[in-house]
């Protein structure tokens, strides 16, 4: 099994949690407050933009021209996610200027870029994996069970084969660069509980 694959079915119960979390419930009937989900909005675009600041440090580290194609890839991809939230900042009156980060989206940044800033490409990629990984698991499986319309294209977006793609372009890159090591697993493991409390801070 690639190490991608065993790392994120020994993470398959925190997955399970935020799949059932009242958050993700609400995206899924449409019950999340509209505030709420505003609130999300903010938090997200602050944390994508450390997200591709995290990826620059990847890019920086890279060891093949193909790893430089790759996290560039990658960092345009974040890029559409953000232009997803200005469209949603728009039509719902979100000011995304001057986001102050709660707790949970400040302990989840702090982690990825201190990760990053040591400069091992493969803890830093165990790091980043779990929230493409995640978004596409939430994504395919709420739009596999009719998601109400209100936030239907937030799961669109992430139910999209491009995101899929983007998840498994990720994974491929931590399968070649990291090893099976006891950094890796935690790292992994931070970043998924870290994505439970950001869920959770949301509600």
């Amino acid at each position: 099994m690639p190490l991608s694959a065993d790392l994120w079915a020994a993470n398959a119960d925190l997955a399970k949690r935020i799949l059932a979390h009242g958050f993700v419930r609400g995206l899924r009937d449409g019950s999340l407050p509209v505030q709420n989900f505003k609130g999300y909005v903010a938090q997200d675009a602050y944390f994508l933009e450390a997200f591709a600041r995290a990826y620059a440090f990847c890019l920086a580290n890279s060891r093949s021209r193909e790893d430089l194609y790759g996290f560039a890839g990658l960092i345009a991809g974040v890029l559409q996610e953000l232009k997803l939230h200005r469209s949603y900042a728009d039509r719902w009156q979100v000011d995304l200027t001057g986001v102050t980060p709660v707790e949970a989206t400040r302990a989840y940044v702090d982690f990825l870029l201190e990760t990053a800033g040591r400069g091992n490409l493969g803890e830093t990629i165990a790091a980043m994996t779990p929230c493409m990984r995640l978004y596409a698991y939430l994504g395919r499986t709420l739009a596999a069970n009719n998601a109400a319309p209100l936030y239907s294209e937030w799961v669109k977006t992430y139910a999209d084969p491009g995101f899929e793609e983007l998840a498994v372009q990720l994974e491929s890159l931590l399968d070649q660069h990291a090893e099976d090591t006891e950094a890796v697993r935690a790292n992994y493991r931070r970043a998924m509980e870290l994505e439970l409390g950001f869920f959770a801070a949301n509600v």
